[in-house]
């Protein structure tokens, strides 16, 4: 049985839209047309969307947490994922994800894994498909999905509180943008005007920003033209070239304050993964690739796959690790005294709920920094237009008295 989004209208002339099963495009046609449905458009709920059909929510993390918390609910439940996912896709919140769940249980039908299915979609993130590969492999899906939706619950809070921090500042920015070019290119020329027919000099300022109220229009025009242009050839190329890529992925770890934020998050995301394939059963050289693509990060998946073939030849954990620069800091240490007493997998634990505290207070400290400076530079931006909009009115008044 397959899954088929349909479009169309029933017996009274309104409009329906939804989905229905069938073994193929002429059954789910009959199927329909026995509910008195006039069926305009039909397709796989797999394939990319059409125009006439219905868009979908995006599949967020805070979707897929929920998504992942419900499954792990019923998984332990005793139920299976096939029949855990159909209930799922009866609830009335997943009414806006209902076709990229349809066509995930169709996948498991068809004999894929679920981590096979999940990655069929874009935005399921590398790392959330390579911890579901090992929770099937060890046979503790519920355990992983739960834990899955607590990491994506905590990276939603962290969104949000950036957001939610971001958004005075950015009102505050745009509002002051809008009124400088008002003032600098409506009222600074029109009084520019008036002051050189009564023969006035202009002050400095004034003019300053009255030159820069001409040429910065055209020029930020062009500036987010070319912006845009360049982003999307870059992307274009690191989608093309894995190279390219990884090229940018390595360079993201040497930017100010966003590559700590960056390297903190890898090394999270690795020692969790890490620690969970340990738990599982996964033989040590097999989980460091598996950990590896699950940072996100494609060149610390790259050399995580490099320094497993040397762990196959004898070099020890700490000693791989050590030789990825995202993971050589404090990582290899937690690894020694692991390895030493016998718990790995619990001081990756600890090492994991460091990187977390530590990436939480990079946050908080940038954010903390952020909010201030923008604050500063947009009052700096008003208090230039309104000294070159004050002067001249000063001057005119002192002229006429």
């Amino acid at each position: 049985m397959k899954t088929f989004a349909y479009q169309g209208f029933d017996h009274s002339g309104r409009s329906s839209a939804g989905l229905v099963e069938a073994l193929d495009a002429k059954e789910a046609r009959e199927k329909l047309f026995a509910r008195g449905i006039l069926v305009e458009g039909l397709r796989p709920a797999g394939q990319g969307k059409a125009g006439r059909f219905r868009r979908t929510g995006a599949f967020d993390a805070s979707a897929r947490a929920m998504v992942y918390r419900e499954l792990a609910a019923l998984l332990k439940a005793g139920l299976p994922l096939t029949q855990a996912l159909e209930i799922i896709l009866s609830a009335p919140e997943t009414g806006a994800h209902q076709m990229l769940l349809a066509d995930t249980r169709d996948r498991l039908r068809e004999g894929s894994s679920f981590a096979e299915a999940l990655a069929a979609h874009r935005a399921v993130t590398p790392f959330e498909k390579s911890v579901v590969q090992v929770g099937e492999r060890t046979g503790t899906l519920d355990v992983v999905l739960d834990r899955i939706a607590r990491f994506l619950e905590e990276e939603s809070q962290v969104r949000e509180r950036i957001q939610t921090a971001l958004l005075y500042p950015v009102i505050v920015l745009i509002m002051a943008i809008a009124i400088g070019m008002l003032t600098m290119g409506v009222m600074l020329p029109r009084m520019a005007r008036l002051l050189e027919e009564a023969n006035m000099d202009l002050p400095a300022i004034t003019r300053f920003t009255l030159a820069l109220g001409r040429w910065s229009a055209p020029v930020l025009l062009l500036l987010i033209v070319a912006l845009g242009l360049a982003g999307g050839w870059l992307v274009r190329r690191m989608r093309a070239a894995p190279e390219v890529r990884q090229l940018w992925n390595r360079r993201a770890f040497r930017w100010p304050l966003a590559g700590r934020m960056y390297t903190a998050l890898v090394n999270l995301r690795f020692a969790r993964t890490l620690a969970l394939l340990l738990d599982g059963g996964v033989p040590l050289v097999e989980a460091l690739p598996l950990a590896g693509r699950a940072t996100g990060s494609s060149w610390t998946g790259r050399l995580a796959a490099e320094q497993a073939e040397a762990m196959r030849h004898g070099r020890n954990l700490a000693d791989a690790l050590r030789q990825i620069p995202p993971l050589a800091g404090s990582l290899p240490v937690w690894i020694q005294a692991g390895e030493a007493g016998g718990k790995l997998s619990v001081l990756l634990e600890h090492a994991a709920d460091r990187y977390q505290q530590q990436w939480s207070r990079v946050i908080a400290r940038s954010l903390g920094l952020l909010e201030p400076l923008l604050i500063v530079l947009v009052g700096g931006f008003v208090l230039l237009v309104a000294l070159a909009t004050l002067l001249p009115i000063l001057s005119l008044n002192q002229t006429l008295h």
